[in-house]
């Protein structure tokens, strides 16, 4: 059985090779993706005065103009910086205008783009997380994420050593043929990390395929019904006001705004407690016609499903814990290209062998 399965290992890891380099690659590029995309943008901290974001939005998507504000959303790198999406009805485009607490604009990127005004980030975001291939590219990165479970799993069955030879399978080789280094090099690498990595990849499924793992675990998502909306609603300030009122210490994590067919604000909070550093889970539902409470859910005091299930993205990002869990993660995603590196590297030695090259 342990032959086949490294057998199946080696073939497995040489099929999907390229597709996990990418993979990794772009997951240890984008740890940090929110502080430097906000690194890249000079400009003094401004505290976040509601108000003045207000005056702000009415400038962005001015009555009549047919512009209108989608949402509001912390950039998550600097303190006191968001990210309007500014949606033109006329032009069917949105563009995404960064400003800072005191409603100054920073950087207006327009829609679709890819490169400039800090696109290659999210480029590089969406590349890990879809293929940029929306949905479907989703279900494919899901899909591989299984697979590279997998042949984790085999790898550490196949690994592990017998009784008594532990210590020689967790040390460095230090002598003999090219292909019994590599292979020692790749066995003792893998017996050290590959059970952290083994929960890195399953947070990542499980947060690609989010739907039917909550529904698994029984962790429903919130919800509230629509509202229709009255001739005059509230403004973003005063949204935003009540809803941090209900959760003292809470700071606003994501704001989406009311539609033509619900005046309901939506507010995500970073409540104290959360295990996330910028967009927690804690959210209100705010009435837009007269400011009343429609619903509001609690991240920190949520039934045990629910809080289950929000520690699936704070783990796949290592925020879960703070700076040491990320950097932990980015180690990960390089044990996992030079684990990559030496078994391609082992192959190709083994496959010289054969042919009499060595």
């Amino acid at each position: 059985m342990r032959r086949s399965l490294t057998k199946l290992h080696r073939w497995l890891s040489l099929a999907a090779l390229l597709f996990w380099t990418v993979q990794a690659l772009t997951g240890v590029l984008i740890v940090f993706h929110w502080e430097i995309d906000d690194a890249l943008i000079a400009a003094p901290h401004r505290a976040t005065d509601l108000q003045a974001i207000d005056r702000r939005l009415a400038l962005l998507a001015p009555a009549g103009s047919g512009r209108s504000i989608a949402s509001v959303w912390t950039s998550a790198g600097a303190p006191d910086r968001w990210d309007v999406t500014v949606s033109d009805t006329h032009a069917g485009t949105s563009d995404a205008v960064r400003i800072d607490g005191a409603g100054d604009v920073l950087r207006v990127r327009h829609d679709g783009e890819r490169f400039a005004d800090g696109g290659w980030i999210d480029t590089l975001v969406l590349l890990h997380q879809t293929l940029l291939g929306g949905d479907t590219g989703s279900w494919i990165v899901g899909l591989s994420g299984c697979l590279l479970l997998t042949n984790l799993i085999m790898g550490l069955v196949t690994a592990w050593p017998r009784t008594g030879f532990w210590k020689r399978s967790l040390t460095r080789p230090r002598a003999g043929p090219p292909v019994a280094r590599l292979y020692g090099w790749h066995r003792a690498l893998g017996l050290w990390v590959v059970i952290p990595a083994l929960l890195l990849v399953s947070a990542g499924v499980a947060r690609v395929f989010a739907d039917g793992f909550e529904r698994m675990i029984g962790a429903p998502v919130p919800t509230a019904a629509a509202i229709k909306p009255a001739p005059q609603g509230i403004a973003f300030s005063r949204a935003v006001s009540i809803a941090v009122a209900r959760h003292p210490g809470a700071t606003p994590a994501g704001i989406d705004f009311p539609t033509a067919e619900d005046a309901t604000w939506h507010i995500r909070l970073l409540a104290k407690g959360e295990p996330r550093r910028a967009f927690g889970m804690t959210t209100v539902w705010v009435d837009g016609n007269d400011g009343h409470v429609v619903a509001d859910v609690d991240a920190v005091r949520a039934p045990f499903a629910r809080r289950f299930a929000d520690l699936v993205y704070p783990l796949h990002t290592g925020e879960l814990g703070g700076l040491a869990g990320r950097i932990a993660v980015m180690a990960i995603g390089l044990w996992l290209l030079s684990m990559i590196g030496i078994g391609a590297s082992l192959w190709f030695t083994r496959s010289r062998l054969r042919k009499g090259r060595l």
